[in-house]
This record gives C-alpha cells, structure tokens and sequence, in this order.
C-alpha cells in the first residue's frame, strides 16, 4: 500500500500524535476540496500517513496543540482566501522582509544589522541545522530514514512531503541514502511545500553540494513537485525547477516541476496571516490535486523492487 512521509519545518511541534492528527486533518480537506473521490477513497488510509517527528529531540521542547487548534478550525471552515488574504499575501511588508532575506542569502553577515526577529530566527536555525550542533542534522536525517526505508524495501509507492526546513532535511536524508546507505529504489514523488532549496545559503551547504556529476545529488526521486505560496518568503526564490534541472540532465529524476504564482496560503492566527504555515499549504486546493493524483496513480499500481516506476509482474 502507497505511504505519505511527512517531515515537518523547524520550531517545535506539539506531541507527535496530536501534531500528526492536525496535519491529517488538513491533508484529507486540501484532497476533499480537489477531488472528493480521492478524499473517500484516502479518508480511511490514516495509518498509511506518517510523521517524521524530529522537532522534539531537537529543540527538547514542545508547542501544544491547544494553541494550532482554533486557527484550524477557522481554516477548515473557510473555503478559499478572502480578499483581505490576498492583499496581506502581496503587501510590502512581505516585500521588505523578502529584501532583507534576499540580501542575508548572499551577505550573511548583514542579517544581525538590517533583518527582523523572523528573518534572524529562520536564517539561526538553518545555520544550526547545517553545522549539525550537538548532532541536531544526524538526529532528523535518521528520523527520515527511519520512516521512509521500510517502505521503501517492501517496494510500497512513497509520497515524501518537506515543508520549510524539513524539504532540506528530506533532500539531504534522500543523498544519505542514495550515496551513503546505497538504496537504489526511488520515492515515488518527493513534494516540497515552502521550501527554501532554492536560497544559495542552502544550496551551498547541502551534501554534495562540492561534488561534480552524479555524486553531487539524491539519486533517489522518481518525481519532484514544488509549491510555493504568494508571500512565502522563506521560498524566496521560489523555482527550483532551474536550480535541480542537471538532475534531470543526469537522469536522476524523471521531471521536477514548480506550481507557484497563484497558490494562496490563507492560514491565520492572532498574529495575522501567515503564508509559510504548514495547515495552510495542506488544505490548499492545489496541494490536495497533486496529493490526489499521486495516491489515484500509486494505487493503481505495484512496483518493482528496483524502481518506483515500473509496475511488477508479480
């Protein structure tokens, strides 16, 4: 049976069974607003959705869950961005700080000077992932592992979700893999939401990143999918399609596609509109639509132990 692997962005998370409870709940509504036969045929598949909690050994702490709720609600009864979620999405605040991060990714020095308490807090805590403090980035990449091998190796069609820092705890997870673990079957469809990979500050510290060919990537995605909200600025420069294409010119992965420009993420809480927030990408019509077309084409099919792709005679 397909798999969903969720690994989660940075900050702490409430425990791991309510955060994986919330989360499902706006995956099935994102999926029952694309396509309401996918959502009944999903609905009832909750075991087959995983969480890769790395956030609580990490930080040693926990947010709770009492504080996502009323703002999940409130998402889940409305049913697309109002215009208020549209200007806020595109006002110059975003721009500003969007400005402030653009200069941070290629002057980093600058970020203690000209950035704001998110800006800093967003760039901080991808420095610690990348300096691996404590053994922090070995502790995530194994949760990764942990959740995805198993399926992997029972040839079960995968669906990797990376949101925010998690999309580059996912990549570097998958090159571990690939170049380290020397797994040669690929996940199904690796699908970023928010993702920062395309930031030269992350491109350049990513495993492999001082390789040339082939060594210099995962060699384990069948399908890249991309999404990118207006307004998300941690997906500043939001293509990662012209950033990964030698993956493709390599054979390494079959197509990685962008879907940007007119996804809205519409999550709200008391501190204003969020367009970054996890919720808000999952509930999203878009979203659900690739979901729903990933789970239609991974049931359809078994798969060969050696690929994600081709279908087994067995």
């Amino acid at each position: 049976m397909a798999k969903i692997v969720f690994i989660p962005g940075k900050n702490p998370k409430p425990p791991p069974a309510q955060h994986r409870m919330q989360l499902w709940r706006c995956l099935l509504e994102g999926v029952r607003r694309a396509n309401p036969e996918a959502y009944a045929d999903l609905s009832g598949r909750s075991e087959d959705f995983r969480v890769a909690a790395w956030n609580r050994e990490y930080y040693g702490v926990e947010s709770s869950i009492a504080e996502d709720l009323p703002w999940v609600d409130a998402l889940l009864h409305q049913h697309g961005p109002t215009a208020q979620d549209l200007e806020d999405a595109r006002e110059w605040r975003h721009r500003a700080t969007a400005l402030t991060y653009m200069l941070a990714d290629f002057f980093p020095r600058l970020i203690s000077v000209f950035a704001n308490e998110a800006a800093r807090s967003t760039i901080k805590e991808t420095h610690r992932y990348f300096t691996n403090m404590g053994g922090s980035a070995e502790l995530a990449h194994a949760k990764v592992m942990n959740a995805v091998l198993p399926s992997l190796e029972a040839s079960e069609p995968v669906l990797l979700i990376g949101h925010s820092l998690g999309s580059v705890i996912a990549y570097n997870a998958l090159w571990l893999m690939t170049h380290e673990h020397g797994v040669r079957r690929k996940i199904d469809t690796f699908l970023t939401l928010g993702s920062p990979l395309g930031m030269q500050f992350v491109k350049s510290r990513l495993l492999g990143s001082h390789h040339m060919g082939a060594t210099r990537f995962p060699g384990c995605i069948r399908e890249w999918i991309n999404v990118s909200a207006v307004g998300d600025i941690t997906a500043l420069d939001a293509s990662l399609s012209d950033d990964y294409r030698e993956m493709i010119e390599l054979g390494l992965v079959e197509n990685i596609s962008d879907h940007l420009g007119r996804v809205y993420n519409h999550y709200r809480s008391d501190e204003g509109l969020n367009p970054h927030h996890i919720y808000g990408y999952l509930v999203n019509p878009a979203v659900g639509q690739l979901i729903s077309e990933w789970w239609y084409r991974s049931s359809a099919k078994r798969v060969d132990p050696l690929s994600s792709g081709t279908p087994s005679s067995s």
